[in-house]
């Protein structure tokens, strides 16, 4: 089976993740696939296939005879879909030798625009998987889960020698709690891959530090009509707060290895006003300082309007991995390796979000992702090739034969 087939039939399992529901998994769907890769996974020969009560999905495939010693190899995708789109009755929409020309899907006549999205020139000539508009595709990551099933079937029909292989399937991942119950002692591998990317030959292994920040604002309300000298509006405040961070450090006015300060969230009235932030940098130093000079603005504030007036809280959220593979830089040496092999040349680029890897990675499974060949995530334009696909599943290969 090509890995597209089975891309296929993931997708058509409802496993959208809920931000708000506060459970583990966030939602009980995620079972639905979870089970039915165990199926599949113990069909395949491994054998200790199981799913635990947080929708953690474990297997091994023991190193062949004379392989033992090799150390294990993990590889890791998630099962749930964004909220972004809706991701129940996906319709998977197959266009056999694309033309490279737009695309209308067929349930709302949206169209994708090679102008728009240049990169579906490239894919001329391939069979373009779609959704049929209504909701997302879920390639984000279903292609991931099939490209590792598919690595797995083709170890054990084309009797690859193999290292340990530890294969690892989280639930909601979208909602940044993919890693947050995962087992690195039981999962047994030494490092792994997240499969979880973009274009097919993407290597990520450079992630923003990132901190959320919530600023709450405390006023006094009077008539206004008597306001003059009494009256503090905490929400003017806000937006005094606000202003004082530098107006090009915002997403929209940076990109590559620039770091930004992303207003995600304000409310309030006279009496109080909340903002919500998130903040970002690859450079540690850099990262340091922009939290640092969050507290500086609430700092000024509260000596300008009265102490307690501003509250400021930071909570880090995760690191820039680059720390954690560095000493383990055979990850990317050999990713390149792989790639170059699949007939491809490795796309290097630091990741503006962040990734299960770097968490993973933290947290003592030294962890870079590599692409899926998907484009247009979290949203009904997603899309991907069969073909794309097929050179992500030899790129599994290749590095399974790098560490045996």
């Amino acid at each position: 089976m090509r890995a597209y087939e089975r891309l296929l039939n993931y997708v058509t399992v409802h496993t959208t993740s809920d931000p708000n529901s506060g459970t583990h998994p966030s939602t009980a769907r995620q079972f639905d696939l979870a089970r039915q890769l165990v199926e599949e996974l113990k069909g395949l020969g491994l054998t200790d296939a199981h799913v635990d009560e947080h929708c953690y999905v474990y297997a091994t495939l023991p190193a062949t005879p004379g392989r033992e010693e090799a150390k294990g190899l993990g590889f890791i995708a998630h099962m749930d879909t964004a909220d972004d789109a809706s991701g129940e009755n996906v319709k998977p929409q197959l266009h056999p030798n694309y033309d490279g020309g737009p695309v209308t899907l067929p349930a709302t006549g949206a169209v994708l625009d090679p102008e728009v999205f240049p990169f579906l020139k490239e894919m001329k000539g391939q069979t373009l998987i779609t959704a049929d508009g209504s909701t997302l595709l879920g390639a984000d990551d279903k292609a991931g889960v099939a490209e590792i099933m598919t690595m797995l079937e083709r170890v054990q029909t084309e009797q690859r020698p193999h290292g340990k292989l530890c294969i690892g399937f989280t639930p909601d991942e979208e909602i940044g709690e993919g890693a947050s119950l995962f087992d690195v002692e039981h999962f047994g591998a030494a490092y792994a891959y997240t499969v979880d990317g973009d274009d097919v030959g993407e290597i990520s292994y450079e992630n923003f530090n990132a901190a959320a920040a919530v600023v709450t604002v405390h006023g006094f309300s009077v008539h206004p009509g008597s306001a003059k000298n009494a009256m503090r509006n905490a929400q003017n405040i806000a937006m005094e707060f606000h202003m004082a961070l530098p107006v090009f450090s915002r997403p929209e006015h940076t990109e590559g290895r620039e770091g930004f300060f992303h207003l995600t969230s304000m409310q309030g009235d006279v009496t109080t006003a909340h903002l919500g932030y998130i903040v970002r940098d690859h450079d540690a130093v850099k990262f340091a300082a922009r939290k640092a000079q969050l507290q500086h603005i609430a700092d000024c504030l509260n000596e300008k309007y009265g102490a307690g007036t501003v509250e400021l809280d930071v909570k880090d959220s995760y690191y820039n991995m680059l720390e954690k593979i560095q000493p383990h830089f055979h990850l990317v040496e050999n990713a390149r390796q792989a790639i170059r092999a699949a007939g491809l040349e490795p796309i290097e680029a630091p990741v503006r979000g962040g990734t299960d890897g770097a968490t993973l990675s933290y947290m003592g499974l030294p962890c870079p992702n590599l692409g899926t060949g998907g484009f247009n995530f979290h949203g009904p334009c997603e899309c991907i090739t069969a073909e794309k696909m097929d050179q992500s599943v030899e790129i599994l290969l290749n590095l399974v034969d790098l560490y045996k």
